[in-house]
C-alpha cells in the first residue's frame, strides 16, 4: 500500500461526494457559478483522480444567468443504486440577504458519462440535499432547511423527506427534522448511511472556514428528533489544529472499499500568509480555495467512527489494502492548442455554457467575441480554468485589433465579479493599441498603467501574455515575439483572489481562483479577439531553492 497525500484533488473542488461502484471510486463537487455544473472525478486507489465530463453540461439541466457569484450549484450529491446513477444538485439563486431562493433537483445516468436525464424538481426548501436509498426500498432526501425569518437562526436544522419511488416526487407530507445539530449550529452537507442497525448521519456545522468541522449522529430509526450525537469530540475539525497543514476539513462524505476499510473525504483549504503575519491570526489565504482531502476512519468499541491520527487529520494517509493503480497526469498542467470544435474539460465559463454568441474554438484557435466587462454577471465572453497549485506560469498569444477603449481582450487572473485582475490589449487616445493591466479589488476598478500603458508597434500583430503566480504574489509580462518576456511593474497581492479575502466584504466566497481569457466589448459592436497556444505549466506548491520547486509536504504548515 502507498500513502496518499493531501489534499487528494488541488484547486477549487469543494462538497466531495464521494461513493464506490464496484472497483471504481468517484467524487462530484460543488461547482457554484462555474458552468458545466457539478465537477466529476474518478480513481480506484483514491490517490490518483481523472476528470470525467461534467453532467449538467446543458441549459436544460442548468441555466444560471443572472445568478450572483457563489450562487449555482451548491453541494452536488452523488449516488448509486437500482444500476444507475443518481445525482440532486441545487441551482441557489440569492447569496446574500435572509433568503436563499433555490430549487433542488435530481437527474439520473446509467453511465458516469451520461446521458444524464432531464432534471426533475424537487423541492427548495434548504440546500445541500443527498438522496438515501434505504435498504427496504423506500428513498428519502436529507437537506439543511433554510428559515430567512430574522428572529430564527437561518439553519433549521436537518429535514427527510420520502420520494415517491414511482413517480421521483417528493412527499411534503411526510417532512420532518431528524436533526438539530449542536450548540456550533449552522448544521448542514448531510448525508445518511445504513450500517449495523443504525443510521448515521454525516452533517457539516461552523460554517465553511476556520471554524469548520463534521459531526456524526445516529439513530436507529428515521424519526423526528430521534439522532444522538456523537459522543466526546467531534468527528473531523480543524479548529484546535491552527498548525496543520490541511485546514477546514469538515463537509464530506463516507466510503468503504471492497475489502471494508473506510475512508471520509471532505473539503479543505491550504492558506498561507503574508510576511510577518501570524499563522494564528489570520489563520491565513486560501487562495486555491476549498479543495478535496481524504481521512481514513475507523470504527470504537461503540460503533461511532473516528478519523485514525485524530479528528484534525493528517496530510499523508494510508491508503487502501485493495487499491488498483491509476494512471493519470503527473500534475494538472495544461496546453491547449484549440484543435477541437469543443473546449477541453478543464475549461469553465460562467452561468451558461460556451456558445457561438460567446465565439468559437478549432482549427488551432480560440474566438471570443468581446461582451460585458468582468464585473458582468450576464452576459460575458471568458473561459477559464482553476489555480491548482500555488506556483505557475500560464501565457498566451493574442490578435487583437480594438478601436475603442471599451474594447479589451487579455488574460485575466478572476476569483469573483467583484475581484479579478486583467492584463489586455486595448487602444488609447494617445498611443492607439496599447497593453494596460488592470484591477477590480471589491468592485473597485483601478487602472495601473494609464496614460503610460505600453504601445504595441503598428507592425506587431500578436501579443504574447503571460502570468506568474508566486503564492504570495502575482504579476503579468508580455511579449512582441513570443521569446522575449518583459516583466508588467506591477507586482498583485494574491490574497485579494482568496475565499478568505474576499468574505471580508461579500457573502459568497466559495470558489477560490481561476485564470483565464477574456474579450470585452461594452460598446456593443462585438470586436472580437483570436487566441492561440495556450499554456498552463504548473512547478509545485513550495519554494525550495531559487527557481526550484517541490510538491512535498508535512504535516504541518511550518514543515
Amino acid at each position: 500500500m502507498s500513502l496518499i497525500q493531501n489534499p487528494i484533488l488541488r484547486g477549487f473542488n469543494a462538497d466531495p461526494s464521494i461513493i464506490r461502484v464496484e472497483d471504481t471510486y468517484y467524487i462530484a463537487n460543488s461547482t457554484f457559478e462555474w458552468f458545466p455544473g457539478v465537477r466529476l472525478h474518478e480513481s480506484k486507489d483514491l490517490k490518483h483522480w481523472n476528470l470525467l465530463p461534467s453532467p449538467l453540461s446543458t441549459t436544460t439541466l442548468l441555466d444560471m444567468k443572472g445568478n450572483p457569484s457563489s450562487g449555482g450549484i451548491w453541494a452536488p450529491a452523488l449516488s448509486y443504486a437500482d444500476g444507475k446513477f443518481w445525482l440532486v444538485y441545487t441551482d441557489v439563486k440569492v447569496t446574500e440577504g435572509a433568503f436563499k431562493d433555490m430549487t433542488n433537483y435530481l437527474t439520473t445516468a446509467t453511465d458516469i458519462r451520461g446521458p444524464w436525464s432531464a432534471p426533475i424538481k424537487l423541492n427548495g426548501v434548504g440546500f445541500d440535499a443527498s438522496l438515501f436509498h434505504d435498504d427496504d426500498g423506500r428513498k428519502y432526501i436529507v437537506q439543511q432547511t433554510w428559515d430567512h425569518r430574522e428572529y430564527h437562526h437561518p439553519f433549521d436544522g436537518i429535514t427527510l423527506t420520502e420520494l415517491d419511488t414511482t413517480t421521483l416526487k417528493l412527499m411534503p407530507e411526510t417532512a420532518r427534522t431528524i436533526y438539530r445539530g449542536t450548540a456550533v449550529a449552522l448544521v448542514e452537507g448531510p448525508h445518511l448511511y445504513k450500517l449495523n442497525g443504525y443510521y448515521y448521519l454525516f452533517a457539516a456545522q461552523g460554517g465553511t472556514v476556520f471554524t469548520h468541522q463534521e459531526v456524526v449522529a445516529r439513530s436507529t430509526t428515521l424519526n423526528a428528533d430521534s439522532f444522538e450525537t456523537e459522543p466526546g469530540e467531534v468527528f473531523l475539525t480543524n479548529v484546535d489544529t491552527p498548525d496543520s497543514y490541511i485546514q477546514k476539513q469538515g463537509h464530506g462524505a463516507l466510503v468503504s472499499t471492497p475489502e471494508g476499510e473506510w475512508y471520509y473525504a471532505s473539503l479543505c483549504a491550504r492558506p498561507w500568509n503574508r510576511p510577518g503575519e501570524s499563522i494564528y491570526d489570520p489563520r491565513g489565504w486560501s487562495t486555491l480555495g476549498r479543495e478535496t482531502a481524504i481521512q481514513k476512519v475507523y470504527w470504537d468499541d461503540d460503533g461511532w467512527p473516528r478519523i485514525v491520527g485524530g479528528h484534525g487529520g493528517k496530510t499523508f494517509v494510508e491508503g487502501p489494502k485493495d487499491a488498483i493503480y491509476t494512471e493519470s497526469a503527473k500534475d494538472n498542467s495544461q496546453h491547449d492548442e484549440f484543435t477541437t470544435p469543443t473546449l477541453n474539460l478543464n475549461w469553465n465559463t460562467l452561468r451558461v455554457p460556451f456558445t457561438e454568441k460567446m465565439g468559437t474554438t478549432g482549427d488551432g484557435k480560440l474566438t471570443l467575441i468581446g461582451q460585458g466587462s468582468l464585473a458582468n454577471t450576464h452576459d460575458l465572453s471568458l473561459i477559464a480554468r482553476r489555480w491548482q497549485a500555488f506556483y505557475f506560469n500560464a501565457e498566451v498569444k493574442v490578435a487583437f485589433n480594438p478601436f475603442s477603449y471599451q474594447q479589451m481582450a487579455g488574460l485575466t487572473n478572476y476569483y469573483n465579479d467583484r475581484h479579478w485582475s486583467f492584463a489586455f490589449v486595448t487602444w488609447n487616445e494617445i498611443n492607439g493599441r496599447v497593453i494596460e493591466v488592470a484591477e477590480n479589488n471589491r468592485g473597485k476598478y483601478t487602472s495601473y498603467l494609464k496614460d503610460n500603458a505600453i504601445k504595441i508597434p503598428d507592425d506587431v500583430e500578436y501579443v504574447w501574455l503571460r502570468t506568474k503566480v508566486r503564492k504570495q504574489t502575482y504579476s503579468y509580462e508580455y511579449s512582441f515575439d513570443g521569446a522575449e518576456f518583459i516583466e508588467i511593474p506591477v507586482v498583485f497581492d494574491a490574497a485579494v483572489l482568496s475565499d478568505d479575502y474576499v468574505l471580508q466584504s461579500y457573502g459568497g466566497f466559495f470558489t477560490g481562483a481561476f485564470v483565464g481569457l477574456a474579450a470585452v466589448d461594452y460598446s456593443g459592436y462585438g470586436a472580437s479577439a483570436e487566441f492561440y497556444h495556450f499554456d498552463y505549466q504548473e512547478f509545485g506548491d513550495s519554494l525550495i531553492g531559487t527557481d526550484v520547486y517541490s510538491w512535498e509536504a508535512g504535516e504541518l504548515r511550518a514543515d
